[in-house]
């Protein structure tokens, strides 16, 4: 790929973008379209851009395998979490209203922390999925 020097500048003018777009996609999920899965979705996207022009060893460097795991078993822990902290608070699993002393502020706070879980182990998983088949040798 040394040999495409416009797809590599485009690529590090993207990434960015790309990035802040998905971080966009995943704050403002609770307040219209958008959400988690959408911005897993699209930060992977990101990577895999990334994986394809400087090719995998390069995107394996800044993304090894050890903080895909981890943040794959991260979100699930945090979405699981948020569901005990409920149960604990005197709700039911995933009632965020008992999270705040204001039920709406509840309601956001839980929904957020739980979008953020299931775009992280979105993310991670997209990632690993990618990492797999371009290495394998098949």
């Amino acid at each position: 790929m040394n040999d495409y020097l416009v797809l590599r500048v485009v690529t590090k003018l993207l990434m960015p973008f790309i990035l802040l777009f998905a971080l966009y996609v995943q704050f403002h999920g609770d307040f219209g379209p958008g959400g988690g899965f959408q911005a897993g979705v699209i930060f992977a996207s990101g990577f895999i851009l990334y994986a394809l022009i400087f090719g995998v060893e390069n995107a394996e460097s800044i993304l090894p395998d050890g903080i895909l795991r981890s943040g794959m078993a991260g979100g699930v822990l945090l979405y699981a979490g948020v569901g005990i902290v409920s149960l604990l608070m005197g709700g039911n699993f995933l009632d965020y209203s008992v999270l705040q002393h204001d039920p709406v502020h509840g309601q956001h706070l839980g929904i957020s922390v739980i979008e953020f879980g299931v775009g992280t182990t979105v993310a991670c998983v997209m990632i690993t999925v990618f990492y797999t088949f371009a290495r394998w040798k098949g």
